[in-house]
Order: structure tokens, then C-alpha cells, then sequence
């Protein structure tokens, strides 16, 4: 009795597992057509590139905030 009750219970497991597997493999292939027809019909549209002589020219940081910057991040590196 033991032994078939063993038996049972290892086809039970193989029977779960193997559906689990179907499924999850199923499931990449469904997940990779759907996102290869959405790619197709639906491509994403590239962002405009914005020429380079319209960026606005950096303005400088005073000397002052400067120091209090450099100071915070002495402050923080000693701390530790």
C-alpha cells in the first residue's frame, strides 16, 4: 500500500510539473508573437533630434555656491 500511495503521488507531481512547464512555455510564445505583431503594426516613432546649435549655452555657477557645494561634499566624505 505504501508503495502505491508513493507511486501516486510522484505521477501526481510529474503530472503538475509537466502541465506547469506547458504552460509557462506557452505563455514566452504568446508573450513573444504579441509583442512582434505590436512592433510591426504599431512602431514607435523616433523623438525629433534637436540640433545641436539650438542648445542653450551653459550659464556659469557663481563662486560662491560652488564652495558651498564643494563644502557639503567634504562634509559628507569625512563623515563616513
Amino acid at each position: 500500500m505504501q508503495s502505491t500511495l508513493m507511486q501516486g503521488g510522484m505521477d501526481l507531481m510529474l503530472y503538475g510539473m509537466g502541465t506547469v512547464f506547458v504552460f509557462l512555455t506557452l505563455l514566452v510564445f504568446a508573450t513573444a508573437a504579441t509583442s512582434s505583431l505590436v512592433q510591426r503594426f504599431f512602431p514607435v516613432d523616433e523623438p525629433p533630434r534637436i540640433p545641436s546649435r539650438e542648445v542653450p549655452a551653459k550659464t556659469p555657477v557663481p563662486p560662491d555656491i560652488l564652495k558651498a557645494i564643494q563644502t557639503a561634499i567634504d562634509r559628507h566624505r569625512h563623515r563616513h
